[in-house]
């Protein structure tokens, strides 16, 4: 079942700041959050889990950038 995660569930899933996500997020180096109400953001935690996978496999920051874009086209797609 595909969960949706709430930023303090995000921070604890990556072991990151609220600071550091966004900045990945502006990296690229992680999907942007979907806007979930006025005031909530969730990021599916299929997307989370692949971008923690490859860089727990030592993936090179331009291949998770090209997961990251994949995840997001895949999204728009749904």
């Amino acid at each position: 079942m595909l969960k949706l995660l709430r930023l303090n569930t995000m921070r604890e899933a990556t072991g990151l700041s609220r600071a550091t996500i966004y900045s990945r997020i502006q990296a690229g180096l992680l999907p942007k959050p979907i806007k979930h109400g006025e005031r909530i953001s969730v990021w599916p935690s299929n997307e989370v889990e692949a971008v923690t996978k490859a860089t727990i496999a030592g993936k090179s920051s331009e291949e998770i950038k090209a997961l990251v874009a994949e995840l997001e086209q895949r999204r728009a797609h749904a």
